[in-house]
């Protein structure tokens, strides 16, 4: 039987249901996850951004804003809920121009661009098959790009981390950084 801290974490689960994303995009995690410090780094004004998994838009609004009015964000989720709530959240924030939503299949993304950057945060460990993950990842990429990934410490052990990116290194990755990100275990991979 599961304990009440697992349902609270969403454990076993695949995809994180939406009524738990409220707790993601509140003033206080700012303090933790400045988007503009954790993916300012990685991105340029006319840049195309591809943003896998981005729940209501935490990082999606200020990559929209980094992007300016000549780049391009794409979210791309599988909940289609998820991209209606970015769309607003982009209207309200004056970015719309910027921001492209992709519903997505969940084994292919169906994407054809071509990403300078592209941010997978906190969601890597919801993938039920990370081989055909870094698949669709590595097509969507430019051959210079950035692939970041994070995953939450309290919800990913360092093991399953580790296992994740060997996967990634075995479907053509490579690890350049492992960015400081509070509460999770983070890796900057290019192709």
């Amino acid at each position: 039987m599961s304990s009440i801290f697992d349902k609270l974490l969403v454990k076993g689960k695949h995809v994180c249901p939406s009524w738990v994303c409220f707790t993601f995009d509140n003033p206080l995690r700012k303090i933790f996850h400045d988007p503009g410090k954790i993916v300012a780094p990685y991105i340029r004004p006319g840049a195309m951004v591809v943003d896998i998994g981005p729940g209501k838009g935490y990082f999606t609004i200020p990559m929209c804003q980094l992007v300016g009015g000549e780049g391009r964000v794409i979210a791309v989720d599988i909940q289609e809920q998820m991209l209606k709530s970015i769309q607003r959240r982009a209207a309200a924030a004056g970015v719309a121009e910027s921001l492209t939503t992709h519903l997505s299949m969940p084994n292919d993304f169906g994407l054809a661009v071509q990403a300078d950057f592209v941010l997978a945060f906190w969601m890597v460990h919801e993938v039920p098959e990370s081989g055909q993950f870094f698949t669709n990842v590595k097509a969507i990429m430019k051959s210079e790009a950035i692939f970041l990934i994070a995953e939450p410490l309290f919800h990913v052990t360092e093991g399953r981390f580790n296992n994740t990116l060997r996967t990634a290194q075995e479907m053509g990755f490579k690890i350049v950084a492992h960015p400081k990100i509070s509460f999770s275990y983070a890796a900057a991979l290019v192709l």
